[in-house]
């Protein structure tokens, strides 16, 4: 038990007044008593012959111990110094007053446990970031993918995909709090996660391969926007010039306008204050992938037939080789589509409780992953029943549809502003990752950690908080993603390799480990060895997936000129 005296002393032009403070605390308590310690009254004003007898003092009564209210905010060991100079340099009366390390203490009413604003996310602001997160540019290859590995392989590997996820995502969910599932320390982000249970060098190892992943996921959904954008000046060229004029058009343009809309974006501040894009952005992904499956159907019944074969396309169309080459690929773009493991401890972190985090999370993973699973099951198989082995890398701007051209005109328009969504969904936890290690080594930067509020007249909304290193590094960043995205626009080939490089570590590997140290499986047990088994059969798949995936990638530099591609 430790305890701290400080003294308040006070002199009056009437009397003289100290007070001492005796804080006591200790590491499962913390105890608050102010003591009363001395009073006296100074001698009275007027001439002792005038002044009225003074009546004898009564004895205060005894001062209990006082329970101080919660502590709002964590304390940690400083010295906060009160009465030094001013502003002017003139000095001030008052008093100095050091503070122990004192524990959080538990929720009220406007903070959780942790001391920080109170989290209002629930199962269904969760699914929308999830379902914003999966459903995005990866459901667009899917009947390519699909045509790929046949009728039999093809939503076999989809269905499989989607269980491994969902399966991996829960043991994850399981490790948003170290020790106790409701009362142990929260980790707020995916590296926490791993460093509280793995530890050591795997942190390093996960935060390259997790923030690398990030950004190819912004090249990514820059190339696909752009394609999109494209797709609609194209079907308007071809609606009002023919399906035989060729419509070209350079993708670079689309580019720099996409880039300049996700920097205004990229200024707010943290994940809790974009839900309201999220939700945005997960009706956009129903309204395009319901559209694609919609043209899909209606392809397969004009046809009168189903288009495909058992084992995919035949050879002949391609050589054996590129075939292999093709099947892995396709692997890759079944896992990028279920990619969003790295960012599920940044959503957990949203949710209130109770219920504890995680089993709000587990619901809101069952009911995101199955919702997207349906509808990659519908737009991967329609569109290969409509399209058979010629089935488009891109469904909705692979032009396999034409008409009703103001329809596939909406469904891009739609992927658009889904892609813009998404972008912000995946990039605040890259952008808050830096932000917090700037912080970090730079804490008396003013450049780094002040900001500036600016009123917002209207709608009665809180001032915006604008800080210089956020505006400048984020778009920087944009910047950066989209030149990338210009020198190396090949949808497919991306996305292949970031499903191969991200689904084994990200999604299957850490998880399994963190899941083992926080459940404290037994080395060679049956559950052991059975999740061993899983993470290496997936991490076989990944390389196929990789190299199908750069295989492509080698194949398509060949005819490429940078800045020069036109669609």
């Amino acid at each position: 038990m430790d305890h701290h005296h400080y003294q308040l002393f006070y002199p009056t032009s009437t009397s003289r007044f100290s007070l001492t403070f005796i804080f006591s605390s200790s590491s499962t308590s913390q105890k608050y008593v102010v003591l009363l310690r001395h009073l006296e009254l100074a001698p009275p004003l007027l001439p002792l012959e005038l002044a009225p007898p003074l009546p004898p003092l009564e004895p205060p009564p005894p001062i209990l111990p006082l329970e101080p209210p919660p502590l709002l905010f964590p304390l940690q060991p400083t010295k906060f110094k009160m009465g030094a100079d001013n502003a002017a340099g003139k000095p001030q009366q008052g008093f100095e007053l050091a503070a122990g390390d004192f524990a959080s203490q538990g929720p009220s009413k406007c903070f959780d446990d942790d001391g920080r604003l109170k989290r209002s996310g629930n199962v269904w602001t969760a699914s929308a970031h999830i379902i914003t997160a999966v459903i995005g540019s990866g459901v667009l290859s899917l009947a390519w993918a699909t045509a790929q590995l046949g009728w039999i392989a093809g939503p076999t590997v989809l269905f499989l995909f989607s269980f491994v996820t969902y399966y991996t995502s829960c043991l994850l969910a399981a490790c948003y709090r170290s020790g106790d599932p409701v009362t142990g320390k929260r980790n707020y982000t995916y590296m926490e996660a791993v460093q509280s249970n793995l530890g050591g060098f795997q942190v390093k190892i996960c935060g390259f391969i997790q923030y690398f992943n990030l950004v190819g996921v912004a090249i990514g959904y820059t190339i696909a926007a752009s394609i999109s954008m494209i797709a609609v000046k194209r079907s308007t060229c071809f609606h009002e010039k023919g399906h035989d004029n060729p419509c070209g058009v350079s993708g670079t343009p689309y580019m720099v306008m996409f880039g300049v809309v996700e920097i205004f974006l990229s200024q707010i501040p943290d994940f809790d204050q974009i839900s309201w894009l999220s939700m945005v952005a997960a009706v956009m992904s129903f309204t395009y992938s319901t559209i694609g499956l919609g043209l899909g159907i209606s392809k397969v019944a004009e046809n009168r037939k189903i288009k495909g074969s058992l084992t995919g396309i035949s050879i002949g169309t391609v050589t054996q080789t590129e075939k292999i080459w093709q099947s892995f690929q396709a692997l890759g773009a079944i896992a990028f589509a279920y990619s969003y493991s790295l960012i599920l401890i940044e959503i957990q972190d949203t949710l209130k409780a109770p219920p504890s985090e995680h089993k709000t999370m587990k619901k809101a993973t069952l009911i995101s992953v199955a919702t997207t699973t349906i509808f990659y099951m519908f737009c991967g198989c329609f569109g290969y029943a409509a399209f058979g082995d010629s089935a488009p890398g891109n469904l909705l701007t692979g032009f396999g549809f034409y008409n009703p051209y103001w329809l596939l005109d909406i469904a891009n328009a739609a992927i658009v502003i889904h892609l813009v969504g998404a972008y912000q969904v995946y990039c605040q936890p890259l952008f808050a990752f830096v932000e917090n290690t700037a912080a970090k080594y730079f804490p008396e930067s003013k450049f780094i950690n002040n900001t500036i509020e600016i009123p917002i007249p209207i709608g009665g909304y809180q001032p915006y908080k604008l800080n210089f290193f956020r505006l400048i590094w984020r778009s920087i960043f944009v910047c950066l993603t989209t030149v990338i995205a210009m020198l190396m626009p090949f949808f497919n080939d991306v996305v292949g390799i970031l499903g191969a490089f991200g689904f084994w570590p990200l999604t299957v590997y850490f998880p399994v480990e963190m899941y083992i140290v926080q459940k404290k499986i037994p080395k060679w047990s049956t559950r052991w060895i059975s999740l061993q088994i899983l993470s290496a059969a997936c991490l076989i798949i990944s390389i196929c997936a990789a190299a199908g995936s750069f295989a492509g990638v080698v194949h398509d530099l060949k005819i490429y000129q940078p800045f020069k591609t036109m669609y």
